[in-house]
C-alpha cells in the first residue's frame, strides 16, 4: 500500500480553489481543499445536507455563518458544522495556501 501526503500534490495555479476527494461513500466524504485568497460568493450560503467537520492544517481563514457569527481559523483549529447550518468562507489568506482537511458525513438519529 502506497503512502500519500496531504501537503503535496498541491497545484501551482490556485486560480480556483482546489478540491481533491480522498475517500468517498454514500455515508461519507473526506476531501482535501486548498484555498489562496478565495471566499465563498457574496450571495449564496452553503447549506448541506450532511455534517461537516472541518480543520484547517495550514494557513488563516474565517468562516461567516447566516446568523452573522463569524470564525477565525489558524492552523490547527478543527470545528464541526450540522447539516443545514447555512454558512460560507468570508476570507482566506491570499499570502500562504490554506489547506483544509472536511469530513461530510450523515449525523446520527439518536
Amino acid at each position: 500500500m502506497k503512502t500519500k501526503n496531504i501537503f503535496k500534490e498541491i497545484p501551482e495555479d490556485l486560480e480556483l480553489e482546489h478540491f481533491l476527494d480522498l475517500a468517498r461513500t454514500d455515508d461519507i466524504a473526506i476531501e482535501r481543499i486548498v484555498s489562496k485568497g478565495h471566499k465563498s460568493p457574496e450571495h449564496g450560503w452553503y447549506d448541506q445536507d450532511k455534517a461537516e467537520w472541518v480543520i484547517l492544517l495550514k494557513g488563516e481563514a474565517e468562516l461567516e455563518f447566516e446568523n452573522g457569527k463569524t470564525v477565525k481559523l489558524a492552523a490547527g483549529d478543527y470545528l464541526s458544522i450540522p447539516a443545514h447550518r447555512k454558512h460560507r468562507v468570508s476570507w482566506t489568506s491570499s499570502i500562504v495556501e490554506c489547506v483544509w482537511l472536511a469530513v461530510h458525513y450523515k449525523e446520527s438519529s439518536s
